[in-house]
């Protein structure tokens, strides 16, 4: 496993203690971790999937907007993060590995340590069963 700052790990640590699905990227958009809760919408076991690309998370998960039309990567909340250093959010659907259909919101936000650097992003997201 590569090192990573202090900031990926505590939050790493944190994402393990939440009951809401966290994913956290590094600098470059590969996403190191995902917790528990995430595991059950995604329908696959971090430990099974690895450390992804943003080329592949980004369109594994065949997101689609309100019109069934995909949303590239760079349309993610979480892809924005990494390429602004901003916090984003959107709803949108996304298909599980199990081909199970669901609406998700999702809010990402920069992990940014106390020299300042810029160490990776989290989002957080959660089925949205509003109509």
């Amino acid at each position: 496993m590569p090192s990573y700052e202090i900031e990926i790990i505590l939050s790493r640590q944190l994402a393990d203690s939440l009951s809401m699905p966290v994913f956290i990227t590094d600098t470059e958009g590969n996403l190191i971790y995902y917790n528990e809760p995430a595991e059950e919408i995604l329908g696959k076991r971090f430990e099974e999937s690895g450390v992804m690309p943003v080329e592949e998370w980004g369109k594994i998960f065949k997101p689609v907007d309100e019109f069934k039309n995909p949303l590239s990567p760079e349309d993610l909340p979480l892809v924005k993060t990494l390429r602004n250093v901003y916090p984003y959010h959107k709803t949108f659907w996304i298909e599980s590995l199990q081909g199970k259909t669901q609406k998700i919101s999702v809010t990402s936000f920069p992990i940014i340590g106390r020299s300042g650097n810029f160490s990776g992003g989290i989002a957080i997201f959660w089925k949205d069963e509003r109509l």
